[in-house]
C-alpha cells in the first residue's frame, strides 16, 4: 500500500495562484528563496542536464525593466495597452524569478523535453511558493517571447528563452477559485 500524504494531495486539489497585481511586500528573503529554489530544482530532468536557470529580479531593478519594456514595446510599434499590460508587472513587481529554459546538446534528450522540465521548473516555484504561504503568478506575455528583449535587457544566449516570470509576494487578497476542467471532458480511458 502506498503511504499517502494528505496534506500535500489537499494543497495540490486547492491550490490557487494569487494575481501577480495583488501582490505586495514583505516578500521572500534570500534564505527563504533560496530554499523555494532548491524545492523547484527537484523538478523532473531526463538526462541531469538542468536545462533551466534562474535570474531573480528584486524591486531595484523594477524601474529599469519596466521601462525597458515600454522603449521595446513602442520599437515594436505595438499598441498603447499591450506595452502597458507587459510592463505592468514590473511596475507594481517587488520579486520575480525568471526561469531561463537552456537548451542543451544531447543525442538523448530530444530538446522539447527539455522545454517541457523548464516548465515544470515554472510550476514546482509556483507551487514551493504557494506551499509555503507565500502569493506566487506565473507570468509571461510579449517580452517573454522578444529576443531583442531576452538578450539586450536580461542578458540571455541565443540557446536561451524565458520559460516564464514567477512573481512571489505577500497576497492582499485571496482571489475566488476559477472554473476547473471537467474530467470527464479531458480524459479517455483506455483498457485494452
Amino acid at each position: 500500500m502506498p503511504d499517502p500524504n494528505p496534506a500535500a494531495l489537499d494543497f495540490l486539489m486547492t491550490r490557487r495562484s494569487r494575481p501577480a497585481k495583488t501582490l505586495t511586500t514583505p516578500v521572500p528573503d534570500k534564505a527563504t528563496l533560496e530554499t523555494l529554489l532548491v524545492a523547484a530544482g527537484r523538478t523532473p530532468d531526463h538526462g541531469k542536464l538542468e536545462p533551466w536557470r534562474f535570474i531573480v529580479l528584486t524591486a531595484g531593478v523594477m524601474p529599469r525593466l519596466a521601462e525597458a519594456t515600454q522603449t521595446r514595446g513602442v520599437a515594436l510599434g505595438l499598441d498603447p495597452d499591450q506595452i502597458a499590460k507587459g510592463r505592468s508587472q514590473f511596475d507594481q513587481g517587488n520579486l520575480a524569478v525568471v526561469v531561463v529554459e537552456v537548451q542543451k546538446p544531447s543525442e538523448k534528450i530530444p530538446a522539447l523535453e527539455q522545454t517541457y522540465s523548464a516548465g515544470a521548473v515554472c510550476l514546482a516555484l509556483l507551487n514551493a511558493a504557494l506551499a509555503s504561504g507565500w502569493g506566487a503568478n506565473w507570468l509571461s506575455g510579449w517580452i517573454s517571447h522578444d529576443r531583442v528583449f531576452m538578450r539586450d535587457t536580461l542578458g540571455l544566449g541565443d540557446h536561451e528563452r524565458i520559460a516564464g516570470l514567477i512573481h512571489i509576494g505577500t497576497e492582499t487578497s485571496t482571489p475566488p477559485d476559477r472554473p476547473r476542467p471537467e474530467l470527464s471532458s479531458i480524459t479517455t480511458w483506455v483498457d485494452t
